[in-house]
């Protein structure tokens, strides 16, 4: 299996009373497939992970295998502060996705890079005919370690090791694991305010939050870039970057970005705390702010 093009990291429905809705799955994944999206990275940041159950974390992989297109791919994030939980879910999901993916404890954090590669090993082994692939955002999780270096071990002591979701703006790392990544090995690239940076370094597979709203801006960014009009790929790009800096300005990009989805036609509630939900007439203002700044007409459909 290769991972390419836009991957969304999906939100997690839930109800106004902040419950799990599960029967919106099914539409969310018809959703992305028609905007051209490959793939869904399911219980991530995206998702809010951390304010969700492990009994809920499952329910909602669950969900997703069983009504998601049949041709999205399918990456579960499994990353847990407790490592015990971490191969519950691993296991849980095995027979159900087409990859794993998870990123390092986040309270306790990992000192060394050594300690990192048992960490995956042990979540890997749960699910040994699976994909794995780590997630790198040191950001949240602390883990700040060129993964160069941690590539060097992963490819020859995870037998499953298939990659990394790079979300961190190194683009010297990120393109020394481009240059050593043996042929089963993806690098998914994750961040999307420099995603036009990416394709010049060569990446070919993204995973974002953004692209469960703007996956046509992003198809264009791309088809300017490979047609040489750098001049309207840097124009988009900066189209996309407003975008993500206007939602966080409202009142924090998480639970705002969430929120926005019921303006595409994708209810998917409300967000637990600590992210803002926001009201209808807030989405309307903020729909009126995207159309004057020529966003609004590059949104999925």
């Amino acid at each position: 299996m290769k991972l390419k093009n836009l991957i969304a990291a999906t939100f997690t429905p839930m109800q106004q009373d902040q419950s799990l809705n599960l029967d919106i799955i099914k539409d969310y994944g018809s959703f992305l497939k028609r905007n051209k999206v490959t793939g869904a990275f399911v219980n991530g940041t995206t998702a809010n992970f951390v304010s969700l159950s492990t009994v809920e974390r499952k329910n909602v992989i669950d969900a997703w295998a069983k009504d998601k297109p049949t041709d999205l791919h399918l990456i579960n994030h499994v990353g847990h502060n407790n490592l015990k939980e971490a191969m519950e879910l691993t296991t849980h999901s095995a027979e159900k996705v087409d990859a794993i993916a998870a990123i390092a404890p986040f309270y306790f954090k990992i000192k060394t890079v050594e300690q990192l590669l048992e960490y995956c090993k042990k979540i890997s082994a749960c699910a040994p005919n699976v994909p794995f692939y780590y997630y790198h955002l040191p950001i949240l999780s602390g883990a700040n370690f060129k993964m160069i270096d941690f590539i060097k071990l992963a490819t020859r002591e995870i037998p499953n090791f298939s990659g990394i979701k790079f979300s961190e703006n190194d683009l010297i790392d990120f393109k020394y694991c481009l240059d050593y990544k043996t042929p089963k090995c993806d690098l998914l690239f994750g961040v999307d305010e420099i995603f036009l940076s990416s394709l010049s370094l060569g990446a070919q597979g993204w995973v974002g939050s953004t692209y469960n709203h703007l996956a046509p801006l992003y198809y264009e960014i791309k088809e300017a870039y490979y047609n040489a009009d750098h001049k309207k790929a840097a124009s988009l790009q900066a189209k996309a970057m407003r975008f993500v800096t206007l939602l966080n300005d409202y009142k924090g990009y998480n639970g705002v970005a969430k929120g926005f989805m019921s303006v595409l036609g994708v209810d998917c509630g409300p967000s637990r705390f600590p992210h803002a939900t926001l009201s209808k007439p807030d989405y309307i203002k903020i729909s009126e702010m995207l159309e004057e700044e020529a966003i609004l007409q590059y949104m999925c459909k």
